[in-house]
């Protein structure tokens, strides 16, 4: 599995959009004053030291920095497209089930960006990156073919492409 690089566009539906815009709104308001309040209440009870109210929430504060700057990264690389079309073809946002040649298992997996499943989190599915090797080799292919792609270590695998679904 491949993730995003940081400089990779990061394809999202306008609803996934917003919520990325509601999580961060939420985290630089309310989430954020309310770390603020429960630092200066902690450092108000004296020995910063040995106080663990006070270090569990610069923890937490340093937790919450964190998403904020992944989302405002999310949010600069994101371009909003349409769910993809129901036609069979496999492109990003399809959830793409393949059988490896000479196994008759299937195996399912989201062709996209991990960040983009994180927003549902109730789907647990591996994702694949367009730009990896068996992505790419993926890409166009519909329901029936074939694809072959190296890899990590050198070797060719091949993969026929069982269904193609929008996810």
């Amino acid at each position: 599995m491949t993730q995003p690089t940081g400089t990779e566009t990061l394809w999202v539906t306008q609803e996934s959009l917003d919520r990325l815009r509601e999580e961060l709104e939420h985290l630089k308001g309310e989430v954020r004053a309310d770390i603020t309040a429960k630092i200066a209440a902690a450092r108000d009870e004296g020995d910063l030291k040995e106080n663990g109210g006070y270090h569990a929430a610069r923890e937490e504060q340093g937790k919450t920095e964190a998403r904020i700057r992944q989302l405002e990264d999310m949010l600069g690389r994101a371009e909003v497209g349409d769910k993809p079309a129901d036609d069979g073809v496999v492109e990003a946002g399809m959830k793409v089930t393949i059988r490896f040649e000479g196994d008759d298992d299937t195996e399912s997996f989201l062709l996209g960006s991990r960040e983009v499943l994180s927003l549902d989190s109730a789907v647990d599915l591996d994702v694949f990156s367009p730009t990896s090797p068996l992505g790419a080799a993926l890409l166009g292919k519909k329901a029936g073919d074939t694809a072959t792609y190296e890899a990590p270590n050198g070797s060719s695998i091949t993969v026929e492409i069982v269904e193609a679904i929008p996810f």
